[in-house]
């Protein structure tokens, strides 16, 4: 297969909420087909055009170009019933996409059961839940692992799969009734979804084929990912991650794509650092500079709207994330929510237990006790949100870039300073 080098991977370096919708969205531009590899409706990607902010769940963020083809690949896993609604919030503001989407035969679907056997799962863990966004992935993806897991492709046969169907939810209430939970009304639970799988059905391919074809005909590619690094099932801050990888191992598993394809991965960085749910959170600001970083990021959650917890940059963690991904440029987001600090302090390595490391633990219990090595930068007073170059940048936020890329050994070639699409530098 022919290389493209304009190929690009999208990924994000910390906890999510990044700001990766903004920079695919930008990015999309110049791409003849985006790929969305894995994750579902727990990703929540915010894109704001003219003023109008889009919020998109499973549909890839380039959907807004009318000329890129869209694909859900086989990573992903598929709420029909949020799929719909989602379609319907962009028909709403003259968009529709389903001329150009595709979704994988090999994607699984989100069920009714399994939104209810997550909910269950963490009333039951108590005081040691996870904090998911309570949208049955990940029993979904256990589903998928335990090989009873049901796909696209078997929309083509109604009968049978309405047969099983049925059997999964029985299954599930069983499960649900372990775990003290009251069983699903299961032929309720199907009449509500059936419309929306019936809709999602004239939309499934072999999108693995597509896009070897395309790349055959010397396509553009971009390849989005969701969640973020420190999310990552293997690499993440285990067991508060998702259930699926979040890197490059997850893009190539989760298109059908091989690693020749991928091109340059640009990995999209917050100026700060924010996570959503419970885990270890190094440089967490538990206090009132904590709350006015969330206030003026506005950083709650685009998926379940609960409040982020706010933290300075965690340079380890992103250096971490660059090492396990072949990171080769990064985009800076929200650089524009820095302004007004005096000083900017910024964990450039952790001590455990008196010893300085530059790498994040496996061990949760580890990473509980570590502690941030700060470097402080004088902060800035100058609004960002006109600028357009990196000259016009105040000196403290172009000596702050300049930090972060000394100390990663990877350019910053994108800016955010400030939400619109318009609002970007761009370092050739």
């Amino acid at each position: 297969m022919a290389r493209n080098p304009g190929n690009k991977v999208v990924l994000g370096l910390q906890w999510g909420d990044e700001g990766k919708g903004k920079v695919i969205d930008v990015l999309a531009h110049h791409s003849e087909v985006v790929v969305r590899c894995q994750g579902g409706a727990n990703a929540g990607h915010t894109v704001v055009v003219g003023g109008r902010k889009t919020v998109l769940h499973l549909l890839p963020s380039g959907v807004l170009h009318e000329h890129a083809v869209c694909v859900i690949g086989n990573g992903v896993v598929i709420d029909p019933v949020a799929l719909g609604q989602e379609l319907d919030d962009l028909l709403s503001g003259g968009c529709d996409p389903t001329h150009r989407l595709k979704i994988s035969d090999r994607a699984h679907l989100v069920l009714p059961c399994h939104r209810a056997i997550d909910a269950a799962q963490e009333i039951a863990k108590g005081a040691g839940k996870v904090g998911t966004t309570l949208r049955g992935i990940g029993p979904c993806y256990t589903d998928k692992a335990a090989r009873h897991g049901l796909r696209c492709g078997e929309l083509a046969d109604w009968d049978a799969f309405g047969a099983r169907l049925r059997e999964r939810h029985v299954a599930a209430n069983a499960q649900l009734v372990a775990l003290g939970s009251p069983p699903l009304d299961i032929e309720a639970e199907i009449a509500r979804i059936m419309p929306a799988l019936r809709r999602l059905a004239p939309l499934v391919a072999d999108t693995a084929a597509f896009l070897h074809q395309s790349v055959g005909t010397g396509k553009q590619f971009l390849f989005e990912g969701a969640q973020g690094v420190m999310l990552d099932i293997d690499y993440g801050t285990y067991p508060f991650v998702t259930s699926s990888n979040t890197g490059i191992g997850g893009v190539i598993t989760g298109s059908g794509l091989s690693h020749k394809q991928l091109g340059e991965v640009i990995g999209v960085v917050k100026a700060y650092t924010t996570r959503v749910g419970s885990g270890p959170f190094v440089v967490e600001l538990d206090n009132a500079r904590g709350e006015a970083l969330r206030q003026r990021g506005r950083e709650f959650g685009a998926t379940t709207g609960r409040p982020r917890r706010c933290g300075w940059l965690d340079l380890v963690a992103v250096q971490f994330a660059c090492r396990l991904n072949g990171v080769d440029s990064i985009a800076l987001t929200k650089l524009d929510i820095l302004t007004g600090e005096p000083e900017i302090p910024v964990c450039v390595a952790y001590e455990l237990d008196g010893r300085r490391i530059d790498t994040v633990p496996a061990r949760l219990e580890d990473l509980a006790r570590v502690k941030a090595v700060y470097q402080i930068l004088p902060g800035w007073t100058e609004a960002l949100g006109s600028c357009r170059t990196f000259e016009a940048l105040p000196k403290a936020a172009r000596d702050y870039i300049r930090m972060i890329e000394t100390t990663l050994r990877v350019p910053v070639r994108w800016i955010g300073t400030g939400p619109g699409r318009d609002e970007t530098v761009v370092i050739p």
